[in-house]
């Protein structure tokens, strides 16, 4: 089945609605984000909601596109600014002239926007028209890609440049290119990225840095970078800040993220609940290997997350229904893909509980070689799973992440 195709000047105006069929708003512009060597990013929507204010909708909250309609989870009540490094398709994109790759110009009248993966967009094809021939009518059509054409640069071609090269980046790389900023330059660019972007990027810096820059945002701009970062990740940084600020975070965040990070809190740092991560990949125990591959292959698991699957009773959210076992990717690879996986269980691995100490937790990862180790609490329910990472953050001092490569002989 092909991926989704939308073309921008057709999507304008169309409802947006909850998944409960009521209308919400209705779209006014897309909102793209350069990238140095591919069409640009899709990263949200301008949308007029009721009150005929313009707020911001992100794209990993849009359920479908289609049918001259746009389904979506929810709609932030966050007024939207443009930044910097954002072009909005409609107002800024729409009706550039370009340059074609045999040097002829023409005319951008339209645009589509592509679905490459779950909540992933980008730009796809541009409809162009050329000048015309003759005294009458219009000139010709085509279809380019957007790396096919030449775009104009404009005022803010460096710190385009800038945010392109940061999303291009891996995150830990970004994170230290950001740092290496002027401080009040870094700031800048932290409003300027992307929620998602910001978030991943967030996630490589160390606590003091992460909270300067958070503290530099605006309440509900910083509660949506949280709500875009890992569980535990949210509850590290949370934790650093001012009781106050937390709090009024928490209250702007998504219910069900600020619930997993409020539940984080309550746990010791040095405990398995403190470490541990609140989204591992869970599977009933009649689930197929078919079906746990096809969870693991998600863009968003983490490596280390995609390594193994939990097996639990219903719900199997956590904390989930009674913790049943653990299933490594290697394991699940051995069989055919209509295997069950209740019957694949590893029983040499054992949960830890949520009070144990993390360096009970890192003894048992040692001792089994595990990615990963699943924690459930004193009635045997799973909530969460620590992976490699989270122990190597906590055994490694505060300021490895600024400390210097030693020199190579």
């Amino acid at each position: 089945m092909s991926a989704p195709t939308v073309f921008v000047a057709r999507l304008a105006g169309s409802g947006v609605f909850d998944p409960a069929g009521e209308r919400i708003g209705k779209v006014r512009d897309v909102v793209t984000v350069p990238r140095t060597a591919a069409s640009p990013r899709v990263v949200g929507l301008v949308v007029e909601d009721r009150g005929r204010a313009r707020v911001f909708l992100s794209i990993g909250r849009v359920l479908s596109i289609g049918g001259g309609q746009l389904i979506a989870s929810a709609i932030s009540d966050r007024r939207f600014r443009q930044r910097g490094g954002e072009r909005l398709l409609l107002a800024d994109v729409l009706g550039r002239t370009v340059t074609l790759r045999d040097g002829s110009t023409a005319v951008l009248e339209d645009l589509s926007i592509a679905e490459r993966g779950p909540g992933e967009w980008e730009v796809d094809e541009l409809f162009l028209r050329k000048p015309k021939v003759g005294p009458f009518g219009k000139g010709p059509t085509t279809l380019a890609r957007w790396n096919d054409v030449r775009h104009e640069p404009d005022a803010d071609h460096d710190t385009d440049h800038l945010l392109a090269s940061l999303e291009e980046l891996p995150a830990a790389d970004a994170a230290s290119a950001m740092l290496d900023l002027p401080e009040q330059r870094m700031m800048e660019v932290a409003e300027d990225l992307s929620d998602d972007r910001l978030a991943d990027i967030l996630e490589e810096m160390n606590e003091d840095r992460q909270v300067q820059i958070l503290n530099g945002l605006e309440d509900i701009r910083a509660a949506d970078v949280l709500d875009q970062m890992e569980p535990d990740d949210a509850a590290d940084l949370v934790a650093h800040m001012t009781t106050e600020r937390a709090e009024t975070l928490l209250e702007l965040m998504d219910p069900d993220e600020a619930e997993d990070v409020r539940m984080l809190l309550a746990f010791g740092a040095d405990t398995a609940g403190g470490l541990m991560t609140t989204e591992p990949i869970i599977l009933a125990s009649d689930g197929t290997v078919a079906e746990a591959l096809a969870l693991m292959r998600r863009h968003e698991v983490a490596p280390a997350l995609a390594a193994a699957i939990c097996v639990t009773l219903p719900p199997y959210e956590a904390p989930t229904g009674r913790y049943l076992g653990m299933v490594h990717f290697q394991r699940l690879l051995r069989y055919p893909p209509n295997e069950r996986v209740g019957t694949l269980l590893d029983e040499q691995i054992e949960p830890v509980l949520t009070s144990d100490t993390a360096a009970e937790v890192t003894r048992q990862m040692a001792a089994y070689n595990l990615v990963s180790v699943p924690v459930v609490d004193t009635a045997g329910r799973l909530v969460g799973v620590v992976t490699i990472d989270d122990v190597l953050d906590h055994l490694l001092p505060a300021d490895w992440r600024t400390q210097e490569e030693p020199q190579r002989g």
